[in-house]
């Protein structure tokens, strides 16, 4: 069971924190500023299935497809094409970074989060007086392992607690040291949907002379995220969720002026000045984050990632993010009038969309839910509800409605 979890059927506690206020949400609000009718029609599965699982992998989307089917259809018409290829990887590069407010030469391209967390690991120095590696509780494992993974070359992991499915930000202020190298803290907590306030961390760690590392996969594409902006040295996000994308590519924001010092052991010839020198004894390294880029791109994957990450950014951002905080607020509502327990966090300003049900047998209750047409996603002790931008506010119904009598017959 995760640390911080002494059952699966506590209430939360909300702590106070230095958490920036939410975008304003309209009470009671029974639709998005954008045509959702139009939306949905462009996602398939819609006419079948309530897709709530949005936190462990977004559906299908005409134009996701559309972008799959066109690299298809160029591998079929040409056989390779890797000048256009290569174009299209360097396109889902700069949607990226214009969906977190970036520069594309600050990004790199990765095959998931475990590769370019490990990228960034194997690029510090645990051999001087900073050695200690600050990671919160509330980590993916994969961040974690990783992490811990460094331990051999000298790295000292300490774990900041989880408590009540939430971090009080006084224990980044106890654990955070001068011995620190790097702080690693997800925007939002996989299993509660907690949201962290990166930019008090990040005052925390630089007062310290630390990095700050964060995970945002939980929370982009439901939010307007400035990465320059946040204090974050670092951040990290897969396309398979929030973002409409698909498994095996995710992408790596560096600070500017910062990827110049680190000199990854995870490298690859993507990371080179020239990849096409073929030059196997030289260990030159990129522009900026490049120096972070492995092997061959993930191609296919490139171009349904442009495409999701771009239809988001045409709908807004902010009215995403709008509409997914109302749908969060009525799971969390509507699961506490069918007296199920929510796990972390409630309030909208301390929370990403995910809510988490407690649920002693989640996944046999998330195969009981498909069975009736709801799309839910298990965690340990608990059913996740991801809503998207795409679902509404019948959906939430549906969805709880379903869980409620799956759960009363699981235990009766």
């Amino acid at each position: 069971m995760p640390q911080g979890w002494s059952c699966p059927r506590w209430a939360c506690l909300v702590l106070a924190s230095r958490l920036p206020s939410p975008a304003p949400i309209l009470s009671a609000m029974n639709a998005p500023s954008y045509d959702l009718d139009a939306v949905r029609r462009q996602i398939p599965i819609l006419g079948t299935h309530v897709a709530l699982n949005s936190c462990s992998q977004a559906p299908q989307c005409d134009v996701t497809r559309e972008a799959a089917e066109a690299y298809l259809e160029s591998w079929s018409r040409s056989g390779m094409d890797w000048d256009a290829w290569i174009g299209e990887t360097e396109a889902a590069r700069t949607e990226f970074a214009a969906l977190i407010g970036a520069d594309a030469r600050d990004v790199a391209v990765a095959t998931s989060v475990s590769q370019a967390t490990a990228s960034v690991a194997s690029g510090l120095d645990y051999a001087g007086t900073r050695s200690k590696v600050v990671a919160s509780g509330a980590e993916f494992p994969t961040v974690g392992h990783v992490w811990l993974a460094q331990e051999r070359f000298g790295a000292e992991v300490a774990w900041v607690p989880v408590r009540d499915g939430a971090i009080d930000l006084g224990e980044y202020d106890r654990l955070v040291d001068e011995r620190t190298l790097v702080v690693s803290a997800c925007r939002a907590y996989y299993q509660t949907g907690f949201k962290q306030d990166v930019a008090a961390i990040a005052d925390i760690a630089h007062d310290r002379g630390a990095l700050l590392f964060v995970d945002a996969y939980q929370t982009l594409g439901t939010e307007r995220f400035d990465a320059p902006g946040s204090g974050a040295d670092f951040v990290a996000s897969g396309n398979l969720k929030f973002l409409l994308g698909i498994p095996g590519i995710a992408f790596l924001w560096v600070r500017p002026g910062l990827a110049e010092t680190l000199h990854p052991a995870l490298t690859g010839w993507f990371g080179r000045v020239d990849p096409f020198a073929f030059d196997a004894q030289t260990l030159d390294w990129g522009d900026g984050a490049r120096r972070l880029d492995l092997g061959t791109p993930p191609i296919m994957e490139a171009y349904v990632a442009r495409a999701g990450m771009a239809w988001l950014r045409r709908i807004g951002l902010d009215a995403v993010g709008t509409w997914t905080a109302e749908l969060g607020r009525r799971c969390v509502e509507g699961a506490h009038a069918r007296g199920l327990t929510v796990l972390g966090p409630t309030d909208p300003a301390h929370r990403a969309p995910t809510t988490a049900i407690a649920c002693e047998e989640s996944h046999a209750v998330e195969r009981a839910l498909r069975a009736r047409g709801i799309i839910a996603s298990a965690r340990g002790p608990a059913i996740r509800l991801a809503p998207h931008f795409f679902n509404t506010v019948d959906d939430v119904e549906q969805g709880l409605d379903a869980l409620a009598e799956v759960m009363h017959a699981t235990h009766a």
